[in-house]
């Protein structure tokens, strides 16, 4: 735990310090859905119909914009080398860098998502679980995401790739989000929908540090 403290602790720190990533991404996530009334009209119950939909489109292509960053500066200021040769286990210290990640720009959408919703004017009955789907799918783009940004991780237009490489393994939490949502405002049962979203959010702690893991190895070699 004092490997993936320590790098949570220090890229929270440069977070802070530029704060220009988590910035953009809340300030893309924001001006986006503010978009969609000007773009579908002010009518409030096609609002309610595509506010689930609109805020889990947004988040996810909000969540990829800082993604091509996660590794790249540490990749070339040399300070990849050295996590790679730490003693400590290469997932663990991956896994470190995704905390901070979902700290600086997940957590702020999960902030940012209900105050939205009522922009949208989302039925109040799927407030909830929207914070609870948002709070179980975010994580889940980051550790998806890092796996993809270390394959890309010194190719040219790693962002294009990055792209084509995390937008089809981001259907499914896509999906399920919304649907929770869904069926929370149509007072029907939602919980499995829940419980998929937590599956693959252990499937992802547990597969993707690995595999991130390996990514940077070979990036580095």
């Amino acid at each position: 735990m004092s490997g993936f403290l320590a790098v949570v602790r220090r890229d929270l720190r440069l977070a802070l310090r530029q704060g220009s990533d988590s910035m953009m991404v809340v300030t893309f996530f924001v001006l986006t859905v503010v978009l969609f009334p000007f773009g579908i009209g002010p009518e409030p119950g096609i609002l309610e119909r595509v506010a689930a939909g609109v805020l889990w489109v947004t988040a996810l292509l909000a969540s990829m914009l800082s993604l091509d960053r996660l590794f790249q500066t540490d990749y070339e200021d040399g300070s990849l080398d050295l996590i790679t040769r730490s003693p400590q286990p290469l997932s663990v210290l991956v896994l470190g860098k995704v905390a901070a990640h979902w700290l600086t720009t997940g957590l702020p959408l999960l902030a940012a998502a209900p105050l939205l919703a009522v922009l949208l004017n989302m039925n109040a009955d799927g407030f909830g679980v929207l914070v609870v789907a948002f709070a179980l799918g975010t994580p889940t783009l980051s550790l998806i995401g890092a796996v993809g940004a270390a394959l890309v991780l010194g190719a040219r237009r790693g962002g294009v790739l990055l792209s084509l490489l995390v937008l089809p393994l981001y259907i499914p939490v896509l999906v399920f989000g919304v649907s929770a949502v869904d069926a929370a405002i149509m007072d029907l049962p939602f919980k499995a929908q829940l419980l998929i979203l937590g599956g693959f959010l252990l499937g992802a702690a547990a597969l993707c540090p690995w595999a991130t893991a390996a990514a940077l190895r070979q990036a580095v070699e």
